[in-house]
Formats: structure tokens, sequence, C-alpha cells
């Protein structure tokens, strides 16, 4: 016996520290920026304005998703920090207080007040790890793991290019109609919704339909309303 528990099974990231920008990227870059060509395209049948169009929503896109991803975390990572700050003051002017307070927390769980005034005084005699565990019960935080406002950045702007790069692209290599793009489209959206349903309880067919669905509804709206505007001559 080594003291240490056998681990029976394995979670997976339900936090979605990685998950969220990357997905949320990239079914945005590519249902944007579908959406937008199929609207230009209902407008107009010249392929470059098309093409500029495409480009210019990839490019606006990815550095708006960056941007807002970056002030985000950084904003919450900075409040998180002075909450940390506050915890850690009051863990070195307060600690009577502060060890009865996690000691309550553990009695709230069902510990025994004994065994929970015991376990609050070990952990207690170690301010760092004291600090963890109260951040941790009161903050949801952990001070060495707080979340990184440009990985998000990067992760928010690499998933949204390379989302909205794929209806462009029949374009970039000389596609004369919307078709071509709509069809490249339609299947990344599914597989992009497929891909998702490895890290959820959905089935792969599921999530790709839903992916699918999401997408053409925002191509058909944007491309009925261009048609509209084009056809009105505006």
């Amino acid at each position: 016996m080594n003291g240490r528990a056998e681990v029976h099974h394995r979670h997976r990231d339900v936090t979605g520290g990685w998950l969220r920008p990357s997905v949320f990227g990239a079914m945005d870059g590519l249902v944007s920026n579908f959406a937008l060509i199929a609207g230009v395209a209902g407008g107009t049948a010249n392929t470059r304005v098309i093409a500029l169009s495409g480009a210019a929503g990839l490019a606006a896109g990815a550095l708006s998703m960056a941007g807002g991803e970056y002030v985000s975390v950084a904003s919450q990572r900075e409040l998180a920090q002075a909450e940390i700050a506050v915890e850690r003051h009051a863990l070195a002017h307060h600690p009577e207080d502060e060890r009865a307070e996690l000691a309550q927390t553990f009695v709230d769980k069902g510990v025994t007040p004994g065994l929970a005034a015991e376990v609050a005084r070990q952990i207690s005699a170690h301010p760092e790890r004291a600090l963890e565990v109260h951040t941790r019960n009161e903050l949801g935080v952990v001070p060495g793991d707080l979340p990184s406002p440009v990985l998000a950045a990067v992760s928010s702007f690499l998933s949204f290019a390379v989302g909205a790069v794929l209806p462009l692209m029949p374009y970039l290599f000389g596609a004369q109609g919307l078709e071509v793009s709509a069809v490249v489209s339609s299947v990344a959206l599914f597989a992009a919704g497929a891909l998702v349903s490895t890290v959820t309880a959905r089935s792969w067919w599921y999530s790709g339909l839903r992916q699918l669905l999401v997408g053409a509804v925002a191509a058909g709206v944007t491309f009925a309303l261009g048609n509209l505007i084009g056809a009105a001559g505006l």
C-alpha cells in the first residue's frame, strides 16, 4: 500500500477553459462568414465583391473575437486577483476567524465539528495551501491557475479565422457561384458539430445536424435579405 487512493475513473474537462473559446470561435467564424458571403451573393453576382466581403469579414471577425476575449478574460482575471488579495489579507490579519470559517465549511459538508476543526488547523498551518482552499471554496478559483487572456485571445483569433476561411476558399480558387461555398460550408458545419460531440453527451449526428441547421438558417436569412436589397437596387 502506498497510501494513495486508486483512481477507478476519469472525467473529461467540463470547465470549458479551452473548449469554449475554440469551439465558439470556429463556429462563429464559419456561420457568420458563410452568412455574410451568402448575403452579399444574394445581392450581387460579382465574385470579386463577394470575395472581398468574405475576406473583410474574416479579418474583422477574428480581430473582434480576439480583442473581446482578451478584455473579457483579463477583466475576469483582474477581478479574481483582487478577491484573492482580499482573502490573503484576511488570512494574515484574522487567522482564527478564517480557520473557524474553513472548519464550518467542512461541518456543512457533513464532517463532525471536532474533525473539521482539526482539518482546518492542519490546512491553516500552510499559508499558501490555506489560501488555495479558501479561494477554491469561496471564489471557485485557484490562485496559480487563473485563465490567460493572451492564450484566450490567440485561441479565439485562430479558431475564428479557421472557421471563416472555409466558406471563402471556393471564391479564392475561382468559384463563380454560391453553390460550391454552400457545399463546403455545409460539410464543415456538420463536421464541426459532430466533432463537438466527442466532448459532450450528444450523438455525433445530432450535434452535426444541429450545427448545420443553425448555419443554414443564418445563411438563408441573409441571402434573402441580400437578394431583396439587390432587387430593390439599393
